[in-house]
């Protein structure tokens, strides 16, 4: 608070000269030309819009991420751009966009390539998620041992037969969502493999791949674990019941003493499911803009309540497992 005492006040000269005017009125242009942010809108952590990258291995997460966020700040808005992880990293890297959904972390040469710009990225953990098996409803097979997914992927097991004496001498055919998603890069990087076998095939989606399977005895799926884990999402519910989601064994485990896991919240939470992965939130911004609001509502107690719900685990928020018996 000013006081200003009667007797201390002073006369001011408010006369301005002609040629102060004309520069105050040429900063006034000039300041709303560029809006205060050298020709750019700035955003805030709360306000403004942004393009968003999301693997589309993360498009239910994100679609409620998202909608509850905008509930939320009525200002704050997002261009979604769903691609596959290849795409996605190309636009972050081309600063098309300045946030990335994705379970693959940035390298030491991309990260370089970045700071060569005085750009920081900012990477949050953000959720714990699983690559599922799915199969065909008729196939006999919903349990695989570890050893013979590895073997598969190494190029040592082509048929059902391989994998269960009892079962058929055809072919697997493993059906990828797309050729430059995550999860055939997660099956290089898991098993050291630098291709992947002539039984490897892709189609152009996770919806696909779950159509391809419904259609094919033959076929062992492989789809990001949440399309079929909100169990009270429309998307995941239609995809449950077409298709059976496989269980697995744990590395070393044989056909006589193996236990199998399903890619649940639990098993996944206990690691148990051996084929699980972290979901991250990547940010470029170099200032505390609407990215960073996003990134910090994700990682907060909202964003990871919706992960939980959702079907996946959350990264920064205790899990508390419960068994029920019956």
């Amino acid at each position: 608070m000013f006081v200003i005492k009667q007797n201390e006040m002073k006369v001011l000269d408010l006369t301005i000269k002609p040629f102060s005017w004309l520069l105050i009125l040429s900063v006034m242009l000039l300041s709303a030309c560029t809006g205060g942010g050298g020709g750019k809108e700035i955003d805030n952590p709360t306000r403004g819009k942004i393009p968003v990258v999301i693997d589309d291995s993360y498009r239910l997460l994100m679609d409620a991420q998202l909608y509850t966020f905008k509930a939320l700040y009525k200002y704050a808005d997002f261009d979604t751009l769903i691609r596959t992880e290849t795409d996605a990293l190309d636009l972050f890297m081309k600063d098309s966009v300045p946030l990335m959904i994705t379970n693959r972390k940035l390298t030491d040469n991309e990260v370089q390539l970045l700071r060569n710009k005085q750009i920081i990225p900012k990477t949050t953990v953000i959720a714990y998620d699983a690559v599922a098996f799915i199969v065909n409803k008729a196939n006999p097979d919903s349990n695989l041992l570890f050893d013979h997914i590895r073997d598969i992927f190494q190029g040592k097991k082509s048929t059902w037969s391989d994998l269960n004496p009892r079962g058929q001498a055809k072919p697997v055919k493993v059906i990828f969502d797309h050729f430059k998603s995550g999860n055939p890069r997660y099956f290089k990087d898991k098993f050291g493999i630098d291709s992947l076998p002539p039984v490897c095939f892709a189609v152009n989606s996770n919806e696909e791949v779950v159509k391809f399977v419904e259609r094919n005895v033959e076929a062992l799926g492989v789809i990001s674990v949440n399309w079929i884990s909100d169990n009270q999402d429309t998307v995941s519910n239609r995809f449950l019941g077409k298709i059976r989601v496989v269980g697995v064994s744990s590395e070393g485990a044989t056909r006589e003493d193996a236990s199998y896991y399903k890619p649940y919240q639990a098993y996944i939470a206990e690691g148990l499911y051996p084929f699980t992965r972290e979901v991250y939130c990547i940010n470029r911004q170099t200032y505390s803009g609407l990215a960073y609001g996003l990134s910090a509502f994700i990682a907060g107690e909202k964003g990871q309540l919706i992960v939980l719900h959702s079907g996946l685990v959350p990264a920064t928020m205790p899990v508390r497992i419960v068994e029920i018996k019956k």
